[in-house]
């Protein structure tokens, strides 16, 4: 039984589409790339944005860097609100929290941006913590954010289960000794929960909720 639920933002809570493919689009027409494979620019969902550029367009580090920076020049003040709730987010929450569990956010979203969606979508009141990146390039990897939640909140390592819909969430639980549960509803590819190797994998919302109320309530 897990007390404190670690969900990443991406793809698991919200589903960011529009807004992520729109500012990325946004960022390589700064570079003279002029994408129209949408199925491209889906696979920034998730992943921090540096190594997305990196990996999937062959930037060096330091072009990789001027692109996220474009990136967010619109996501500020556009992408940031071309989003929405999955639906059933909020009961899932809702009934979570009546159980005694703890929430936290772990996202490799900059902390800034995390907050300011959370809010505006009501999702705020049912989270303990919001960890994310900072804009300087800290805690870049979902490893460190979970990292860092576990040292604020300084609590066991055995009671915590990371929620996500990529590896990178999988992986990063991994590395901090933490269980891990993955989501089919969000942007992984095929097979690629179960090749990074997670501990559970919810097909659904109601799935998803059946895992983590497994157990007597928790107070």
């Amino acid at each position: 039984m897990y007390k404190y639920i670690f969900f990443d933002l991406d793809g698991t809570l919200t589903d960011p589409q529009e807004g992520i493919t729109n500012c990325v689009k946004y960022a390589l027409e700064y570079f003279g790339i002029h994408e129209t494979d949408y199925s491209k620019l889906m696979k920034f969902i998730g992943p921090p944005l540096v190594y997305s550029f990196r990996e999937y367009y062959g930037f060096d580090e330091k072009k990789a860097l001027e692109a996220v920076e474009k990136y967010r020049e619109r996501f500020a003040s556009k992408g940031i609100f071309e989003n929405r709730v999955y639906d059933g987010i909020d009961s899932l929450l809702q009934s979570l929290v009546d159980a005694g569990r703890i929430l936290v956010l772990a996202t490799s979203k900059p902390r800034v941006f995390a907050d300011r969606i959370m809010v505006k979508y009501r999702l705020r009141p049912y989270f303990k913590l919001i960890c994310g990146s900072e804009l300087d390039g800290t805690r870049n990897e979902k490893h460190e954010v979970i990292e860092y939640a576990i040292k604020k909140l300084g609590i066991p390592r055995d009671k915590i289960i990371m929620v996500g819909d990529r590896r990178h969430d999988i992986i990063g639980a991994k590395k901090c000794g933490v269980a891990s549960c993955g989501v089919r509803f969000g942007y992984a590819e095929p097979h690629e929960l179960e090749s990074a190797g997670a501990d559970r994998i919810a097909d659904t919302i109601d799935d998803l909720r059946a895992i983590l109320l497994s157990g007597n309530p928790v107070h």
